[in-house]
């Protein structure tokens, strides 16, 4: 039995129908009013039909939709989710109307919260409007009722596994701690990203008293990031190419139109400023600032100075600034979540800061030689590429950048003796530039993702840090001292001091088994990876990733699972990384069945990958590094 709060059946006002309501009249939900300029991307289809295809083909564009029942990915139709904390929640579908019925999560905001524990939260009946993202996950928003003001679904909606879980493990969230309430954060936050030209219009600073007391009238000029999002502001573009003339002299005399910004016009500085303006961690440089982006939205434009308007966070540059200081006092946590030790980023999203921290961005002599986010990416598929737009819309790479000619674009040189450079077959993984220079040390979305600061191999770096290195990321099976003795022997690089177990026990054993929930995470996915797997072996790999199947990490199980269906047998393995623990222990144990029946004979002894010589496991080294495992509390600000 399900009980329903009675007299809310009339707080979501959304219309239920498309095109029931103009736009501006839609009330329970942030709106799609174009303003200040703006013109929307349906006003470039005509001229630029090109364009706008591949545009509308790219994840950026669904970043967030009105939900109806062709946008969302999820089925609402009689669906039970019961892997949410507190009651299930329960979908319906309607006709075109989305709703849930599930434990209020502002019970302690609005002074309703249960008198004691075993008093169950109250249950609400929300119409379901709004959808962010559509490539690794989905989440919905549903009307609370107050103004324009969204609350988030306790459940999100897992694309690739086509599966509801709940929110807690859609992020690396430490155990045993609820997540808290997100409502308001799409009208305070995600709108200055999720959508163009996007507006709170919140009558007090976000975050000043509970988003239920405030009033918010948040609206954009579209949902999504669209045209104008790095464009600028088309109207004055559209109006004066209304001229055919204007149109054919700018096309003969081959000018670029300063009607309109063209990010691929400006210097590599200006342009990677407009992929920044997203992909970045940065805070307001004063209170004033915070305000009028409260009210009014972000007042950046494409071809703005990005610094004249937030603060960029820079460890390595400006972490003894006042403004820094101020942050980490109000925020101790908040680097350490976002950045490692020697400031390169570990959290995705944040692509920018990376990059303008890169030696062919920093030390760059001319434009033509500084590296831009453009250097590898296009936001539109060009002619000359033959990959289908799904293909392409992955990670939006240009033909040239999918490879190694992203880099020969300037480092021609290497391409003379290729072996000389890497140590490597030219055509092996271990040639690749990207492994080895922008190896899988950022974390986000369930998944490792190339660092976008351009670095080298350091076991100096790595034992500085924590953070894994290149070469360990592919040679799972190999130690510390071994890349130390290498790098040293090809590059003339100084060996650091190691301790004993950085010089006998694989690095990825010591990070997988004694590391924070960050470095086993990424661990746990090189694990998975064919070029890692193709280098140092699959036989071994099983038993340290069954391991983990039972990590206090949802995100690590999640992700320790996936790399074990990689392995030979483990296809088809079943595992729920969110069941209860008891569950997940009975396929541990099937998942040691699997390897055992599968293997091909015994193991031969590995000592660095605590092996015995017999075949056995080397259980007491294994169990003395697990309990110094580092159970730091790790939060990503993804």
């Amino acid at each position: 039995m399900v009980a329903f709060a009675a007299g809310l059946g009339g707080l979501a006002l959304v219309a239920p129908g498309p095109a029931a309501l103009p736009e501006q009249r839609v009330a329970g939900r942030p709106v799609q009013v174009p303003s200040d300029g703006y013109a929307s991307s349906s006003s470039c289809r005509a001229c630029h039909p090109g364009q706008y295809a591949s545009w509308h083909g790219s994840y950026h564009r669904t970043m967030t939709q009105v939900a109806t029942p062709e946008t969302v990915a999820a089925s609402f139709d009689g669906v039970i989710v019961d892997n949410v904390p507190g009651s299930p929640m329960l979908l319906e579908q309607r006709g075109r109307r989305l709703s849930a019925v599930f434990d209020d999560p502002d019970d302690e905001v609005k002074g309703l919260a249960p008198e004691s524990d075993s008093a169950r939260p109250r249950r609400i009946d929300r119409q379901v409007v709004m959808t962010t993202g559509s490539h690794n996950q989905q989440i919905y928003w549903y009307a609370t009722g107050n103004s324009r003001v969204l609350g988030q679904l306790p459940a999100i909606w897992l694309t690739a596994d086509r599966r509801w879980i709940p929110r807690r493990a859609a992020v690396m969230h430490p155990p045993g701690q609820s997540p808290m309430s997100e409502t308001g954060s799409w009208n305070g936050v995600c709108v200055a990203c999720h959508t163009t030209n996007g507006q709170p219009q919140l009558d007090t600073p976000f975050g000043s008293q509970p988003i239920l007391t405030q009033v918010a009238d948040t609206r954009a000029a579209e949902f999504g990031i669209s045209c104008e999002a790095c464009h600028g502001p088309g109207e004055p573009h559209l109006h004066a190419n209304r001229s055919p003339l204007r149109r054919y002299v700018l096309h003969v005399i081959g000018r670029g139109d300063s009607t309109v910004v063209q990010p691929m016009r400006l210097n590599p500085r200006l342009s990677s400023q407009v992929c920044g303006q997203c992909h970045s961690f940065w805070e307001f440089s004063n209170p004033q600032s915070e305000r009028r982006a409260n009210a009014h939205g972000l007042p950046y434009r494409p071809g703005d100075e990005l610094a004249e308007t937030r603060f960029i966070v820079q460890p390595t540059k400006n972490l003894g600034s006042p403004a820094m200081q101020a942050f980490l006092a109000a925020d101790p946590g908040f680097i350490r979540d976002i950045f490692w030790s020697d400031g390169m980023v570990r959290a995705t999203g944040r692509e920018y800061n990376g990059m303008i921290d890169s030696p062919c961005y920093r030390n760059a002599a001319t434009d033509a030689r500084t590296m831009s986010c453009f250097s590898c990416h296009t936001m539109h598929k060009t002619s000359d590429d033959a990959r289908m737009i799904g293909e392409w819309a992955d990670d939006q790479l240009g033909p040239r950048a999918v490879g190694n000619q992203a880099c020969l674009q300037c480092h021609a040189r290497t391409i003379q003796d290729v072996t000389a450079h890497t140590h490597h077959s030219p055509d092996s993984v271990g040639s690749s530039c990207y492994n080895c220079h922008m190896p899988y040390t950022t974390y986000g979305l369930l998944k490792t993702i190339r660092s976008h600061q351009i670095s080298s191999p350091s076991v100096r770096a790595t034992v500085d840090t924590g953070r894994p290195d290149a070469c360990n990321l592919c040679h799972l099976d190999k130690t510390l001292a071994w890349t130390a003795d290498y790098l040293e022997k090809w590059y003339a690089t100084a060996k650091p001091r190691l301790g004993d177990e950085e010089q006998s026990v694989a690095a990825s054993l010591l990070w997988l088994l004694s590391g924070d929930a960050g470095q086993r995470a990424i661990v746990a996915q090189s694990l998975g990876w064919a070029p890692a797997q193709q280098a140092s072996g699959t036989g071994w790999i099983a038993p340290y990733l069954a391991l983990f199947l039972d990590d206090p990490y949802d995100a690590v199980r999640y992700i320790a699972s996936r790399s074990l269906k990689t392995l030979p047998g483990f296809q088809a393995f079943a595992f729920d990384y969110v069941a209860p623990q008891t569950t997940r222990a009975a396929q541990r144990i099937q998942a040691m069945q699997i390897w055992r029946a599968t293997r091909d004979g015994r193991i031969p002894g590995r000592a660095q990958l605590l092996i015995n010589a017999d075949g056995s496991f080397n259980a007491e080294v294994i169990n003395r590094l697990s309990r110094e495992r580092n159970n730091r509390r790790v939060v990503y600000r993804e």
